[in-house]
């Protein structure tokens, strides 16, 4: 074997010499510290203006960060498959059977056997997206959109055939068509004095200060056990994918399969692990949603999937980027759940804000249509803050995906995928 693939640090495996490197390099620990105090100054400053105390009450990051969790190992699931070459479009697909399976063991004997069903239900799905695009050489596109539908109509058919029977023992239990009977609560944790010392902060509502304890009283306060879970799992994707040999040559076979082959690389079998991993990984997301409400329910996953594709992507195909995307998702699908149309209202201010600071930087830089659009988005928006109270729930209710498409054209410039995702690859072809 080349010690090309067995050292555990690959610096540059697209290939494109120092250029590439010295741009990576350029967002390092220190400037996304400082990124992150930033918003939170802004944050604060717009709570104080607004008065919309949700936009850093620990109520509201609970529920982020419990919205997050399923967008982000969806996310991470893609990211998984397309470090080898794969693409998956099935991620949602993959989450339906995980929520699925999670309803249907988890009634039964609990949240943990809930999970790991989610994890097996996941990766079956996974299992079928290896076969179709790896051995078969089935376009990527199609066979992830072939998961998507078949999970659709499999999940409603047997949740009439299992959950809805009559006289059955899980219609008997609460079950129907729709939905799975419901199972016992995940354990949580809380850190003693600690969260009672951040909340009893928050409450005085002083400024960065309330703001900063409530963010952090989130993450010690009724936090569930699989939250827990999912940022292990992400340290072990980082660790697995980065600082492995075993990741140095999935990688490898997402940006030239033909020459990993050349260096002994079996590139089927790794594309099949990193699927399987990534089925699995967006399975027990689908789980998260079933044991976060005690019930599977058809529809449940509600559009995660693609919302985690689309974190994947912002974050650049790397783990730290994929949970970035999924906090500020996240933190949009928390406004769902809380009726939070004071809290999208405040943020039209500082949409608008942001924007304006955009428009220079454009105009500065010579991008004249670009600034000027900008401006006039800027302008609307301040309107529409000016002339209103609140905002519509059904704009609450699709912010998640505007968030979306907003994060995804502004990133759009430094996105650099896998120099290989998508392409056919049949075994010996550089021969």
């Amino acid at each position: 074997m080349s010690q090309n693939l067995t050292a555990p640090v690959a610096k540059d495996p697209g290939g494109k010499g120092g250029k590439l490197t010295a741009a990576r390099a350029k967002l390092t620990y220190p400037k996304v510290l400082l990124i992150l105090a930033g918003a939170l100054v802004l944050l604060s400053l717009l709570r104080v203006v607004t008065g919309a105390t949700d936009l850093t009450g620990s109520g509201q990051y609970t529920a982020a960060l419990n919205a997050a969790v399923p967008i982000g190992l969806a996310g991470l699931g893609g990211l998984w498959a397309e470090r080898s070459g794969v693409i998956n479009i099935g991620l949602e697909g993959m989450m339906m059977l995980g929520a699925f399976s999670a309803g249907w063991v988890g009634w039964e004997y609990g949240p943990w056997a809930a999970a790991l069903a989610g994890v097996i239900g996941g990766a079956l799905g996974g299992l079928i997206h290896a076969i179709a695009t790896v051995t078969f050489g089935v376009d990527h596109i199609i066979s992830g959109v072939a998961v998507n539908i078949m999970a659709l109509g499999l999940t409603q058919f047997l949740a009439k055939l299992w959950f809805g029977a009559e006289g059955s023992a899980a219609a008997q239990a609460g079950g129907n068509d729709k939905q799975s009977p419901p199972m016992d609560d995940m354990p949580t944790f809380t850190v003693p004095g600690l969260s009672d010392w951040l909340l009893s902060i928050e409450k005085h509502h002083w400024f960065l200060v309330s703001d900063l304890a409530g963010i952090l009283g989130s993450l010690v306060t009724h936090v569930s056990w699989l939250t827990v879970l999912a940022a292990v799992v992400f340290a072990a994707s980082f660790f697995v994918l980065w600082r492995s040999s075993f990741g140095l040559r999935l990688r490898s076979c997402g940006e030239s399969p033909v020459a990993a082959e050349s260096l002994g690389v079996n590139v089927y079998t790794y594309k099949y692990a990193a699927v399987l991993v990534s089925g699995a990984l967006a399975g027990l997301g689908g789980a998260f949603l079933a044991i976060y409400v005690h019930i599977y329910q058809d529809g449940q996953t509600g559009g995660r999937g693609y919302i985690g594709l689309a974190t994947m992507i912002f974050g650049n195909w790397r783990p730290g980027g994929v949970a970035m995307g999924a906090g500020l998702f996240g933190f949009m699908d928390a406004f769902q759940l809380r009726g939070g149309g004071e809290t999208v209202h405040a943020l039209l201010l500082l949409l608008a804000v942001l924007l304006v600071g955009l428009a220079i930087w454009k105009l500065r830089g010579g991008h004249r249509v670009q600034g000027v659009v900008s401006i006039v988005v800027a302008v609307l928006l301040a309107l529409w803050y000016a002339t209103t109270d609140t905002v519509p729930l059904e704009i609450v209710s699709v912010a998640p995906y505007i968030a979306t498409l907003l994060v995804l054209s502004l990133a759009a410039q430094r996105l650099r995928a896998p120099k290989a995702i998508g392409k056919a690859y049949r075994r010996g072809q550089g021969k």
